[in-house]
């Protein structure tokens, strides 16, 4: 509530709104850099703000997070009413019915799956080792975790499913990207038409198999499973057919796309800084001595566990995330009106001077336990934070760990001579022109 007795002030900003999908990654960074802590964007209709201070985005995504809704409209065209759109009473029922799939005793008896994922992978990579052909990462990484989605919430031979969701997510998050960002709004007919087949696709695929799985009434320790099972401490139901699909879509989308990003980048940032590779290699060497890693060899690859908390500081896949102000609001001394765009960027927080010492060196030593218990909560926030962080943080962490300790073990990746790899800011943030040859670990 905005006491009548102190007129907060209005925050600084551009006298023109910034053209920020040219450049948004530096447009933000500059503006932050620039104007300060609270930047309102837009000087005209002072409806879009920027919050870069840890306090801040604290203050938005936790203690007051009720004044600010989920500003993913778009989303629901393709992951229904699922939990990373849904709101209020639905979405926190929605969450106390996932949430036990997603623990870390339910997480443990999945790394198996991963594991028999990544071996697979790496197995298939002989050739392009053998013969020196350059491996698109991104795309490698992708179909990874998409498998690895796909298989530990459905179990069993699913390599059909994995191209169709692959397929039909890609076309789904490119025209996602269109409706949100084409400020014409005019995307044409042929753009519609190939969304609409790719949904109807990615629908009957989940369909049938939530049908398949129904009907047998096998309960398999899958996620599938878990959330068949999953009933509601009041009323004793369980989910609609529909708001299996839209969470299932939901995880889908979220499981690939995270740990795919964080994983690709974390391999470009490897081959540009050798002696913190050397120290990963020690550590998987000194920890697994040549075996696949299990759940309790997590804690003896904490090394690990930093490389890809540092990558995902430098480029976090969601590299940033709107709300919309239901009510006015004071943040940090200057007036939010109602209605308003509230973009936290984790990329500009993130490489903040203030927080991070040199924020643009690649030094996952910021992340060994005495470092990180000192800096605020939310000057780190890859997986967003407060009641609404995200649900499968857990899984995409234990996943990377698994993945880097299993890859840096086998081989060893290095950029494609000629390749420019730089930071594309779509709905995440991916490398573009990631190109790495693969050849036996030393």
């Amino acid at each position: 509530m905005i006491s009548e007795a102190i007129s907060p002030k209005i925050a600084p900003g551009p006298q023109e709104f910034p053209d920020l999908w040219q450049n948004p990654l530096q447009t933000l960074v500059d503006a932050a850099r620039e104007y300060g802590d609270v930047v309102c964007l837009d000087p005209h209709e002072r409806r879009i703000y920027l919050l870069t201070h840890p306090d801040h985005v604290k203050h938005v995504l936790q203690d007051n997070y009720r004044n600010y809704r989920r500003d993913a409209d778009s989303f629901k065209l393709l992951a229904g009413n699922g939990l990373i759109v849904s709101e209020g009473d639905f979405w926190l029922r929605q969450r106390r019915l996932i949430q036990p799939a997603f623990h870390r005793q339910q997480i443990a008896a999945l790394t198996a799956t991963m594991t028999e994922v990544t071996a697979a992978m790496l197995e298939r990579w002989q050739v392009a080792a053998e013969q020196g052909e350059p491996l698109d990462v991104l795309a490698e990484m992708m179909k990874l975790t998409l498998t690895i989605i796909v298989k530990t919430m459905f179990g069993g031979d699913v390599t059909e499913e994995v191209e169709a969701a692959a397929h039909a997510l890609d076309v789904g998050q490119a025209y996602l990207y269109q409706q949100g960002w084409d400020y014409a709004g005019e995307l044409g007919s042929s753009g519609e038409v190939e969304f609409r087949q790719a949904m109807d696709t990615l629908d009957r695929m989940v369909y049938r198999l939530i049908d398949q799985r129904r009907r047998s009434g096998e309960a398999r320790p899958d996620l599938l499973s878990m959330l068949l099972q999953a009933r509601d401490e009041e009323t004793g139901e369980g989910m609609s057919e529909q708001q299996l699909r839209d969470e299932i879509v939901t995880i889908f989308g979220a499981g690939r796309d995270t740990t795919a990003l964080g994983l690709a980048w974390t391999w470009y940032l490897l081959d540009q800084h050798p002696e913190v590779e050397r120290r990963l290699r020690a550590e998987v060497s000194g920890a697994l001595k040549g075996r696949s890693p299990t759940f309790a060899d997590l804690p003896h690859l904490a090394y690990t566990r930093q490389v890809f908390e540092e990558a995902l500081r430098l480029y976090p896949p969601g590299w940033m995330t709107a709300r919309l102000s239901l009510g006015e609001d004071e943040i940090g001394g200057y007036f939010i009106p109602a209605n308003a765009e509230i973009f936290l960027s984790p990329y500009v927080t993130q490489r903040r001077p203030d927080l991070w010492e040199q924020p643009d060196r690649f030094d996952p030593e910021r992340f060994a336990p005495e470092r990180a218990a000192v800096r605020p909560r939310f000057a780190y926030f890859p997986f967003g934070g407060g009641p609404r962080v995200c649900i499968g943080n857990t899984f995409a962490l234990v996943e990377a760990q698994l993945v880097l300790a299993m890859v840096t073990q086998a081989y060893q990746l290095r950029l494609f001579p000629g390749c420019q790899v730089e930071p594309e800011a779509l709905i995440t943030l991916r490398p573009k022109n990631l190109w790495m040859t693969v050849t036996r670990g030393a």
